[in-house]
């Protein structure tokens, strides 16, 4: 999910779950009316895979410790759209925006600002671009100090992705994304996304790197090995990252899993959140293991 600071870490009882220590109360103040959901930003993330004689890996991040929301927890590179990805004189290449609504469950020009925001974002946060100068090519180094210029450009919002694309005569290959899920901040969340998960390969020629401010690491890393170290509490993740994390599992390379993502379900995941008993029961419909089960104590001294 996209970075936002606006909670605290709280390891969990067991397992790698991050789960702050703030939300029995939000939940509470939701439920009774004193707490207004605000609406969620659109955001996107791709989860980029490489092909290695064990499987493919997928490159992730880890956000600093000192991050007040999610400190120390993996996630993959993302963020907010823009609203100049909205921009109609992005060089686009792949499905017709049309075909792309679709499959988003959205309008042509929001879908246009989903993935051109997926793609910026992988540029800005892991320097791998996924446009070329045609349909069928894909620019192969983004290593050298002007290709630097532009992405610290964009990162500052100097420069739009349309822009950008124009200037270097590039066209935005859609076709290299493959929608994965879709998953929505929950209700009580002071700061909320509408995240749209993409998966994509590596280019040939292109490296990634640690290009965010927000993260102390990457990795690349098999997922069921993520996923192992998620479950041995090792890991921290949060319930959109690990749940994607396992179902990347069952696919053997890179290509399997772009033609896979036609078959995944873009059904919008919401938590949600009941008093029961004294009780906060927190669920992820569909997501049974993310299920927390919190007695309420006084507001402030809630406890997990």
């Amino acid at each position: 999910m996209p970075n936002g600071e606006n909670g605290t870490q709280s390891q969990p009882p067991s397992g790698g779950q991050w789960y702050p220590p703030e939300w029995p109360d939000r939940i509470r103040a939701l439920a009774d009316g004193a707490l207004t959901p605000v609406d969620p930003k659109r955001a996107a993330t791709v989860m980029l895979l490489r092909d290695t004689p064990d499987g493919p890996a997928v490159h992730m991040l880890r956000r600093r410790a000192s991050m007040a929301f999610a400190g120390g927890a993996y996630a993959y590179p993302g963020g907010g759209v823009d609203p100049r990805d909205e921009d109609h004189r992005i060089g686009w290449a792949g499905p017709a925006l049309a075909d792309w609504a679709e499959r988003l469950g959205t309008d042509p020009r929001t879908a246009q600002a989903i993935v051109c925001g997926a793609v910026r974002e992988t540029f800005e946060e892991a320097g791998v671009l996924l446009a070329g100068e045609t349909p069928d090519t894909v620019v192969d180094d983004t290593t050298a100090d002007d290709w630097e210029a532009d992405r610290a450009a964009l990162v500052a919002r100097e420069l739009s992705f349309a822009e950008f694309l124009d200037r270097r005569g590039l066209l935005l290959r859609s076709d290299l994304l493959g929608a994965w899920a879709r998953w929505i901040t929950p209700a009580f969340e002071p700061r909320r996304y509408d995240t749209w998960f993409f998966v994509a390969a590596l280019p040939e020629g292109q490296r990634t790197r640690n290009a965010s401010t927000e993260a102390d690491r990457t990795v690349w890393i098999r997922p069921s090995d993520a996923a192992r170290g998620y479950d041995e509490g090792e890991l921290l993740m949060m319930p959109p990252t690990i749940s994607t994390l396992r179902s990347l599992e069952p696919y053997e390379s890179a290509a399997e899993a772009l033609t896979g993502a036609v078959a995944q379900d873009l059904t919008p995941v919401l938590a949600q959140a009941a008093l029961e008993d004294g009780e906060v029961v927190l669920s992820w419909p569909g997501h049974d293991e993310f299920t927390k089960r919190v007695r309420l104590g006084r507001p402030g001294g809630a406890s997990a």
